[in-house]
């Protein structure tokens, strides 16, 4: 019952595809050609697993929509996909090849010339070869990956919502993650455990009307990732297996997919007591953060954020200790555009959805990162993510 359901409505997936004809019908388009499996679901509603075998959404601007999919992503896409039609071919590779069946169904619908696609042709991920739209209907696309993007960017409040679930179960996740470790232990079996044990949580409270539409993650997660003593310096490290020990940094990350939406909650903790340079680093970072959430504000600029929280990093001698951008809007994918930095311009509106998340990452001592989620409203912003950040809440004791 869709009265009873957390999930977006076929009324919102309905009202996003009307906003999209009106654009093509405005721009002098017979129809656009999604291949993006993020587009695909924001629009039908259908979350996959893209692989070698082509899948696109298709709509003209009489509003019809079909969902081209291989033989056996069938019943998957007319148990899920809002469209009216759902489209098939064989397999990939075959004779002929699947985009010669795109281009007939493409005619059918009155999509041949004077047309939109995101990319020209299906991605060539994981093998796959194949022709350009340009080839099968000897005309180049107008690109609509931009105004997609833009739309994306906003959130409704049935998005905010998904994403404030998101954030209940990454909490928790979080919660257990520090709660179970302790040196002497390694990162996967307490990443593990603190994982399993929030999903099996998140599935007796919301089970029956729950689904991650993840290809990544079908519950809560959380881990270190490898950002363990040293190891923390480096913002994207593997997880390794790592034992804790005393004294180490460690940077964590917590999220769970709620029907596709996604939070990112990530906090520096230390197995204590720490010492004077780490507590001089951790408050160094959290004021960092504090001057992000200050510039984050309807009508400044995306880059406004970021030049105001290097200016920070210059004043106090830590640009050697810098090495990525602010944060990014977050929702659908794990990382979004826009992206807090220097070189993004966007303008900052309400509905927007940002990590931020500026770090130190200083040579044999460790990084320094917290990462929260934030609403944009039309005073500021709104911190959706809620996990202590003082140093004494973060403290393991020994």
């Amino acid at each position: 019952m869709e009265s009873k359901s957390i999930k977006i409505s076929t009324k919102e997936y309905r009202a996003r595809c009307e906003v999209l004809r009106e654009h093509l019908k405005l721009s002098g388009l017979t129809g656009a050609v999604l291949f993006d499996n993020y587009y695909i679901l924001y629009y039908a509603g259908f979350a996959f697993i893209p692989t070698e075998r082509p899948v696109a959404f298709v709509m003209n601007t009489k509003g019809e929509k079909a969902l081209f999919v291989p033989r056996l992503e069938v019943e998957h896409a007319q148990a899920n996909a809002v469209v009216d039609r759902v489209d098939q071919y064989v397999e990939y590779p075959f004779e002929p090849h699947p985009l010669n069946k795109l281009r007939d169904i493409l005619e059918d619908m009155g999509i041949s010339k004077q047309y939109a696609a995101d990319r020209d042709g299906y991605p060539w991920i994981l093998g796959y070869k194949g022709p350009s739209l340009s080839e099968l209907l000897g005309e180049k696309p107008l690109g609509i990956a931009a105004f997609i993007e833009e739309r994306m960017a906003i959130k409704s409040q049935s998005e905010v919502n998904l994403i404030y679930e998101s954030v209940k179960w990454g909490n928790l996740a979080h919660t257990l993650l520090q709660r179970y470790t302790h040196p002497g232990l390694t990162e996967t079996e307490v990443s593990l455990r603190a994982s399993m044990e929030a999903t099996l949580c998140m599935l007796d409270t919301i089970g029956p009307i729950y689904r991650a539409q993840s290809p990544f993650s079908d519950g809560a997660s959380v881990g270190y990732r490898g950002q363990i003593g040293r190891n923390a310096e480096i913002p994207h490290a593997l997880a390794s297996n790592i034992i804790f020990q005393q004294g180490d940094v460690l940077v964590t990350g917590a999220s769970a997919p709620v029907w596709g939406y996604n939070s990112e909650l990530e906090r520096t903790m230390i197995i204590g007591p720490a010492s004077n340079e780490q507590k001089r680093n951790f408050d160094h970072m959290l004021v960092l953060q504090e001057t992000a959430f200050q510039a984050i504000k309807p009508g400044a600029r995306c880059a406004d954020v970021d030049r105001a929280v290097r200016a920070y990093y210059e004043e106090h001698d830590l640009m050697p200790y810098w090495k990525h951008h602010v944060g990014h809007a977050i929702g659908l994918r794990y990382h979004e555009g826009p992206f807090l930095d220097l070189g993004d311009q966007t303008e900052i509106s309400p509905g927007m959805v940002f990590t931020v998340e500026p770090g130190l990452y200083v040579p044999g001592a460790g990084g320094f990162r917290h990462s929260d989620t934030v609403l944009v409203t039309e005073g500021g912003i709104e911190m959706m993510t809620y996990y202590p950040c003082d140093l004494e809440s973060l403290t393991i004791r020994v």
